[in-house]
């Protein structure tokens, strides 16, 4: 797959996260840092969003298959 540079309506598309809270995980250190497009435009690398996005699908499998057990 090709990798492109997503702008943030579409991370925000594609997360489903508002855009306050994209960059709050930025600054927790738990979501993908932007790349700087030029003075005033930034973007995402896709993969790293789709990586993202796969991370979380995982973590929340793991719990729910955690909470279905009862451990």
């Amino acid at each position: 797959m090709a990798q492109t540079i997503l702008r943030l309506p579409a991370v925000q598309e594609r997360t489903g996260l508002s855009r306050s809270t994209i960059y709050l995980r930025i600054k927790e250190g738990s979501f993908p840092k932007q790349v700087n497009l030029g003075a005033r435009a930034v973007g995402w690398r896709s993969d790293l969003i789709e990586s993202w996005i796969q991370t979380r699908i995982k973590a929340s499998r793991s719990v729910n298959a955690t909470s279905e057990t009862g451990e």
